[in-house]
């Protein structure tokens, strides 16, 4: 049984972000399944989806001006690659339904889906990415080659720019290109790739 939540993102912290995305448990916070918030008349961007009722979870909100923000509802605190970071969280209520169930209706048990476990990929491999840009975006929820095929050049860019001036001479043009080849397991082609990036320096 799920239940709709509403999220709201009030308007003094949105500030000057003009687009948003919620991330959380219930996307295994996956950029390319990132919940796109709608923004209001009075600043506040929202955003409504379908959640398994008696359930918590974790979530946060990306704005496109590279920040991770929380909105005013409780945080936990959890140890992310060695970074600690503050989630916000939701407890998901049970509806109860107004009328119940006839003599001749059939109620199946539904398993509750379990979310598969994310296994992170070596994204050192991809040319010019290093530990710390990879612990970086796997802070931001950027931890598969997959993921990092999927994400834009300009969001790459908004996660390095939060993560510091140190990162400001990093070029992603080529990162997604790479990504995709390393996906679909195409080595090869991506060690051509590289050889050809380099020698472009």
């Amino acid at each position: 049984m799920t239940t709709k939540v509403k999220f709201v993102l009030p308007s003094e912290i949105v500030a000057n972000a003009s687009e948003g995305f919620l991330l959380g448990e219930f996307n295994d916070w996956n950029h390319a399944e990132g919940v796109k918030l709608q923004k209001k008349k009075d600043g506040s961007m929202v955003a409504e989806i379908a959640l398994i009722a008696g359930r918590s979870y974790q979530y946060r909100y990306f704005l496109n001006d590279g920040r991770w923000v929380n909105d005013n509802n409780g945080t936990t605190s959890n140890d992310v690659y060695g970074y600690t970071v503050e989630n916000c969280i939701v407890e998901v209520p049970v509806t109860v339904k107004a009328k119940a169930p006839t003599k001749a209706a059939v109620i199946k048990k539904v398993k509750e889906p379990k979310l598969a476990k994310v296994v992170a990929d070596d994204l050192t491999k991809i040319e010019g990415i290093g530990k710390k840009i990879a612990l970086l975006f796997k802070k931001a929820g950027i931890i598969t080659y997959k993921d990092l095929a999927k994400s834009t050049v300009k969001t790459l860019k908004a996660t390095l720019e939060a993560g510091g001036d140190q990162f400001n001479m990093h070029n992603p043009g080529s990162w997604p290109k790479q990504a995709k080849l390393a996906a679909a397991a195409k080595w090869d082609e991506l060690a051509k790739l590289q050889e050809e990036l380099n020698a472009g320096k």
